[in-house]
């Protein structure tokens, strides 16, 4: 009963008070040696991830929640429309520049340092980049892959493994399905930026619960399996 109470009166509190919704959903940013992190106005970070130092996040971009951007040593750009989904690292060397192109797609966990990820690439989950590697525009690099230091992706290849290594060329069908993928996550951040707020819990769920409806984005292995 008691928590029922505080959860109403907070959810009185953020629908009363626009500026307490705001302050709660501010940014974890940090300044350090004088250079301070930039986020275009038309980019979204979630308010758990950390951004510190010489990051620069375009515009369009999505950060994912618990994502950490250490730009304490070098430079931490994710380019207009990229996607840093929950989870992942960037980090890099004195000096160096860990860049996200335009439309690069980082999936959940991935760890990138020191290293170029290309326009229109995907970096599965829990992949690691390691220090200068350099992934080509519209490569894929599998879930769970180690990419050695200075390794060269060709583009619109696949690699895979640990440590990675070069498995073919990409199909249509692959590079259509990260493409929709990574259209996904530009929609959503628009939806974060119109709609997302911080709130109390609900203590039960409500009658004729609504889903949130969006077009359909399957996994690649289903994609593939409807078109056998």
């Amino acid at each position: 009963m008691v928590s029922d109470v505080r959860e109403r009166a907070a959810l009185r509190r953020l629908n009363a008070d626009p500026s307490l919704n705001s302050v709660a959903m501010s940014l974890t940013v940090y300044a350090i040696n004088g250079v301070t992190p930039v986020v275009d106005p038309g980019a979204y970070v979630h308010p758990s991830a950390v951004l510190i130092g010489d990051v620069i996040v375009g515009a369009g971009c999505y950060i994912g929640p618990c994502a950490s951007l250490r730009g304490d040593f070098g430079r931490i750009e994710v380019r207009a429309r990229a996607n840093l989904q929950d989870g992942c690292v960037a980090h890099g060397f004195p000096g160096t520049d860990t860049i996200v192109a335009e439309e690069g797609h980082i999936g959940h966990g991935a760890i990138l340092h020191g290293c170029v990820i290309g326009q229109n690439a995907l970096v599965g989950m829990n992949a690691v980049i390691n220090d200068n590697a350099v992934i080509g525009e519209s490569a894929i690099v599998a879930a769970m892959a180690f990419v050695k230091a200075k390794m060269v992706v060709p583009p619109r290849t696949l690699v895979a493994g640990m440590p990675a290594r070069l498995v073919r060329e990409l199909t249509e069908t692959e590079l259509a399905w990260k493409i929709e993928g990574t259209r996904s996550y530009q929609e959503l951040t628009r939806r974060s930026l119109a709609t997302m707020r911080a709130t109390a819990p609900l203590s039960a769920v409500e009658p004729n619960r609504q889903r949130i409806e969006l077009p359909e984005l399957l996994p690649l292995s289903s994609v593939k399996a409807q078109r056998k």
